[in-house]
């Protein structure tokens, strides 16, 4: 079994460049707007989009929280463990989904 995340970024040549160039992976398809890396067997595509992939905040994982309705698992909660606010959802196809932001800003 394999799959692919996705990520939506504004600056996608930057940001292939930064996993390729610094972490190491290859590209391992490239599409019209989007590039799918390829790094120890994980693939993950960022696209080019007019906006970046970022909850950033409890607002924005609770807007989450609304949009996947019925298929959350659990409301959104800190997670005292991780200094997170999290919540897990199943996908379609019964995969978990992470939702979260930090609590704290972290150091790197």
């Amino acid at each position: 079994m394999s799959g692919i995340v996705f990520f939506r970024t504004e600056n996608r040549a930057e940001i292939v460049d930064f996993y390729t160039s610094i972490v190491g992976a290859d590209v391992w398809l490239e599409q019209p707007d989007c590039t799918i890396l390829e790094y120890d067997g994980f693939r993950f595509g960022f696209c080019g989009r007019e906006e970046t992939d970022d909850y950033g905040d409890r607002a924005g994982v609770d807007e989450m929280y609304e949009a996947v309705g019925d298929a959350a698992r659990e409301r959104p909660h800190e997670n005292e463990k991780y200094d997170i606010y999290q919540f897990f959802a199943d996908d379609p196809d019964g995969r978990t989904a992470e939702f979260q932001t930090f609590l704290h800003e972290t150091d790197g």
